[in-house]
């Protein structure tokens, strides 16, 4: 009988890159060896990494690799030293290009509250115990991708600098529909994030979400203001299920989000849409404690499980891994950024192996 074979493209990046990619790495062979699967790996450079290596921030050669595998798993980019680059070339539009090059437009970022970590966020515990959201984020359009952009010479010797907002009602429409569809497995709820009232480019993308709706009739629809929306995340966060907003809009959002946590090193993230899915944790490269062992590689653990959810279809080996996630919590293991009085602190590794070892202990759910 032949085994399954998924190829996955590694991309550690730069930062913690490398660090969290590690365990994660150790986790897709551990679940290959329980479900009869083999994973193969073939690592690329993205980033700054890259950009030292061979000058570019996506290389020809990690554009083949992440063209011809299952799926890609990513690390972080971007970093200090890189930032007096031209903005054309700097490790961040490597991510860009990832994104459009797979077609990924759909980036789904759950901001969940673990029980055992509702302490460490910086609100109430009334208002944030229980909270499980999905940013849906429309990822290859609107102003990152806009044209024309860039920044002009003026007469007087001054400079403008512009960006074009632009979606057009395909990319509308299907990220709606993956909102949708993403919501009839959760609690039903859509809340679209706009700015109608000024923006007539988001006029636009309101009316064609309600339009999709109407095939939607089983899930609830609601329309908000995107300031009002990121003052009800702090104020009642309760209230939303699924949030399906813009590019801009959804990086931001899913960020503070992402706060409500406690940490952002705690959240993962899965850019789907087109045949081939980027999972990676939201975080970024964290060069201040890159090599000390000190980052949190929960986020990238958790990445792994989405891909194995939304990319090959395996909901219960993702169960199992937030359940082992779950486990070495409420054991009270923490790494520094959710270290609490009380807990044990450990570092990158101690954390990934306690996950693999309490994913192993439940190899027979699987």
């Amino acid at each position: 009988m032949s085994i399954d074979i998924k190829n996955i493209a590694l991309l550690p990046g730069d930062g913690i890159g490398p660090e969290i990619i590690r365990p994660a790495v150790q986790l897709l062979e551990l679940v290959g060896k329980i479900e009869d699967i083999k994973f193969e790996f073939k690592e690329g450079l993205i980033g700054g990494a890259a950009i030292d290596a061979t000058g570019t921030p996506f290389p020809e050669e990690t554009e083949k690799i992440v063209t011809t595998c299952d799926a890609v798993l990513l690390g972080a980019v971007g970093g200090p030293k890189w930032e007096s680059m031209d903005y054309s070339v700097r490790p961040e539009r490597a991510l860009l290009a990832l994104r459009s090059i797979l077609g990924a437009y759909a980036n789904l970022r759950p901001a969940k509250i673990y029980d055992a970590l509702v302490d460490a966020s910086t609100l109430k515990k009334e208002i944030i115990q229980g909270i499980d959201i999905m940013v849906v984020r429309e990822l290859t359009g609107g102003i990152y991708f806009g044209s024309p952009k860039g920044v002009e010479e003026l007469s007087d010797g001054g400079k403008k600098g512009f960006n074009t907002l632009v979606y057009t009602t395909h990319e509308i429409e299907r990220i709606a529909r993956t909102s949708f569809d993403v919501a009839r497995a959760r609690n039903g709820k859509v809340c679209s994030v706009d700015k109608a009232n000024v923006l007539e480019c988001t006029e636009l993308w309101r009316k064609i979400v309600t339009d999709v709706h109407r095939d939607y009739k089983d899930v609830e629809l609601s329309h908000m203001y995107v300031d009002n929306a990121a003052m009800q995340l702090i104020r009642n966060p309760s209230q939303f299920d699924v949030i399906v907003t813009t590019n801009m809009f959804g990086d931001i959002l899913s960020d503070e989000a992402s706060m409500l946590t406690g940490s952002i090193g705690m959240l993962p993230s899965a850019s789907i849409g087109g045949e081939i899915g980027i999972f990676e944790p939201i975080h970024g490269s964290a060069p201040d404690i890159a090599g000390q062992d000190k980052a949190n590689p929960i986020a990238t653990i958790m990445s792994v499980a989405m891909m194995l959810k939304y990319a090959f279809g395996m909901n219960g080996s993702y169960d199992i891994i937030d359940k082992a996630v779950i486990k070495a919590l409420n054991e009270g293991y923490r790494t520094p950024d959710i270290y609490q009085d009380g807990g044990t602190m450990v570092g990158c590794r101690e954390m990934g192996g306690l996950i693999l070892d309490n994913v192993e202990s439940s190899a027979g759910a699987l």
